[in-house]
């Protein structure tokens, strides 16, 4: 959790003779900032150019000129990075800044609306709801509205809950949200709008506030109560923002009211590295800096101390290519290393292989897999990657969530045809049971128990289970349930393949389920999908569930060599990599049609935001970087269809990469 220091006059007292050696621990454009950034500042730090230490450093350096921690405030996006700022702070100091503000936004705004709480309707010792929380009251919200329509199509309470946020973040309406993002659902933006007022009623009611709630309160208070801005403005002397390219509307605003009309305010981001568009970030924020605060002076922190300069050239040469930015150039301080390689495969299977085996080969002269990683665009590009991985034993673990066949829908969709291969498998049947309308686990439980009596639950169900003891409701799922069963089942019996299985689940009421359960049910349709075409190569549904079940590796007791039990690869979407490095890093899936990703290809803003997507990929890794794409792509209703590389791949001058052709003993020594 954040530290919260206290608000009381400062107790600090700097050690006598302490002078921090800022010229000898900093490098100049780093010192220009931790000594000048007075008035609003905008420092532009690249990757790897050292912002936390540069930041630090000057809270370090306020502190030691005699300004009073408790008017000082450092907000940043995550618990972690505000920890570590406030610690280095204290090694710098050699003493605990008392009175020293720092945490996220939402820790931030929870000390200060608890001092106010009245005048939101809340009484200080107001409970905050996270976010499972939120979807419970939501979800209870959605049974008082009795009136509401067929409850077939209803989004749930975590597409609402999604839906909500953004809508607090970028300060949009509720139906623009609605029409943009899940556009399914226009017809019900009526019966969603009342369902938001009845949830801030709830909550009001409750003394209760949600994340968000931290936040428009927040703003709510400034812009509402001039006095009490005024006081917040003239408390915190000096405003430090760290990740400002990530900021949204409603942070925007809040930081522009705490600035107040004395605008000492220093924000560090990069405009490079803006890639979270679609959770509410605005860009416009950091381009905009200068407009909206017209005395502001620009600092740039260009000196890359992780990647060699080969690594660095084909980033510069990336990022260029985008229009709406300001303009930087990276220049390492490391010693020369190998060209990246773009690593074109016949198809994703012979792209997995290789990536698999160079990893091996890595790790026998001496990289450790904790110093390599697999970087994707989409989840379901790891799919070939996680089975090839498994067959070679070699330990790896995703960042920021489950393995590609442990995710909740994969599960789900392959529960059918675990009762298919075996209708006695309890655990699969209770799982299907409970997706169905009206029917939860107590039910789910009470129809096992029916139809498990005799020796064939599947055949038992579709003669009626214990359909007739359930309410409406229930019975209606469990009908249509039967149905589904019913198909799956004769085609089962006919001999139809898995993929032919699965795509008549998708289509037989999953797709729906997917659309109304999940706010981003388009990626969780791209996994099932991949997922058919990874069926297409079996003829039977035990082999492939066999196959699955089996992927498990060894903790790599197998292969000689593997010294430490924590020694994983690391498997990551771009998005979750950001903020983290590696000495090798193998970037797959580099194809027009999934990276960029299809939606932007007629959106100038959003393909821009897809290229700073490739750009932080690339400077994730310290020496060797792999670009690999395969060639064709089989799916199952189309059958193989030729991939061309990515237009980031294509736009890129040729003597920056060295083509690798599969099978040669050595490297081709230039690009097609």
């Amino acid at each position: 959790m954040s530290r919260r220091y206290t608000l009381e006059p400062p107790s600090l007292v700097i050690p006598k003779g302490l002078q921090i050696p800022y010229e000898k621990e900093l490098n100049p454009d780093q010192l220009k900032v931790v000594l000048e950034a007075e008035g609003p500042s905008l420092v532009l730090a690249g990757p790897g150019s050292g912002k936390t230490r540069t930041l630090t450093y000057r809270v370090a350096r306020l502190i030691e000129q005699g300004i009073p921690p408790p008017q000082i405030l450092l907000m940043t996006f995550t618990v972690k990075a505000a920890h570590e700022m406030l610690l280095r702070v204290e090694r710098l100091l050699k003493t605990k800044p008392e009175g020293l503000w720092g945490g996220t936004f939402h820790h931030i705004g929870n000390l200060i609306l608890r001092r106010h709480a009245e005048k939101l309707k809340r009484t200080p010792a107001f409970g905050i709801l996270d976010e499972e929380d939120a979807k419970d009251l939501i979800a209870a919200c959605l049974e008082d509205l009795k009136t509401s329509p067929t409850r077939t199509r209803l989004p749930q309470a975590g597409v609402l809950e999604a839906a909500f946020s953004l809508s607090a973040n970028t300060g949009k309406p509720l139906d623009e949200i609605v029409l943009r993002q899940y556009p399914q659902f226009a017809e019900l933006i009526p019966w969603i709008e009342k369902a938001a007022q009845r949830y801030r009623s709830r909550k009001e009611k409750g003394n209760l506030m949600d994340y968000d709630d931290l936040l428009t309160g927040w703003r709510a208070l400034l812009q509402d109560n001039p006095a009490l801005k005024e006081r917040y403005a003239e408390q915190f002397r000096y405003l430090l923002v760290d990740e400002y390219q990530d900021t949204n509307h409603l942070q925007f605003e809040i930081i522009q009211l705490m600035a107040g009309t004395r605008q000492n305010l220093c924000v560090v981001g990069d405009d490079a590295q803006s890639i979270y568009g679609f959770r509410g970030a605005d860009l416009n924020n950091l381009l905009s800096f200068p407009k909206i605060f017209p005395k502001t002076t620009l600092y740039r922190l260009q000196t890359n101390y992780r990647s060699t300069p080969e690594i660095l050239r084909l980033a510069n040469a990336t990022i260029a290519m985008n229009q709406r930015q300001f303009p930087k150039e990276l220049t390492a301080l490391k010693a020369s290393g190998p060209l990246p390689a773009v690593v074109p495969a016949t198809d994703a299977r012979q792209q997995a292989v290789f990536v698999a085996q160079r990893i091996l080969e890595l790790r026998e002269e001496g990289v450790a897999l904790n110093e390599m990683a697999v970087l994707f665009r989409a989840r379901f590009q790891s799919a070939e990657m996680e089975l090839e991985l498994a067959k070679r034993n070699i330990p790896y673990v995703v960042r920021g969530g489950v393995r590609f066949f442990e995710q909740a829908h994969l599960k789900d969709v392959l529960a059918h045809l675990k009762i298919l291969v075996n209708p006695n498998d309890e655990i699969s049947w209770e799982r299907l049971l409970k997706l169905q309308e009206g029917i939860g686990s107590a039910y789910a439980r009470r129809i096992w128990e029916k139809i498990s009596q005799g020796a064939q639950p599947l055949q038992a169900a579709l003669k009626n289970g214990a359909g007739e003891e359930l309410p409406v409701r229930a019975r209606t799922g469990w009908k249509r349930f039967q149905a589904l069963l019913a198909e799956l089942s004769s085609r089962s019996r006919k001999g139809q393949p898995p993929a032919e299985l699965i795509l008549t689940v998708l289509k037989g009421g999953y797709e729906e389920h997917l659309k109304t359960h999940f706010e981003n049910f388009r990626d969780r349709k791209e996994d099932v999908e991949q997922l058919i075409n990874l069926a297409a190569g079996y003829r039977e549904s035990d082999r492939l569930l066999s196959d699955l079940t089996l992927r498990e590796p060894f903790r790599g007791e197998t292969i000689r060599g593997w010294e430490k039990p924590d020694e994983l690869l690391a498997l990551s979407t771009i998005h979750q990599a950001k903020g983290l490095e590696w000495a090798a890093v193998f970037l797959i899936g580099l194809v027009e049609g999934q990276f960029p990703h299809p939606k932007s290809l007629n959106e100038p803003e959003e393909l821009e935001e897809e290229r700073r997507l490739f750009y932080v990929a690339i400077t994730r890794t310290k020496r060797e970087l792999y670009l690999t794409y395969p060639l064709t792509r089989y799916t199952y209703q189309r059958g193989e269809v030729l991939m061309r590389p990515s237009t980031f791949i294509q736009e890129l001058p040729d003597d920056l990469l060295e083509l690798w052709r599969l099978g040669a003993q050595q490297p081709a020594d230039e690009l097609d």
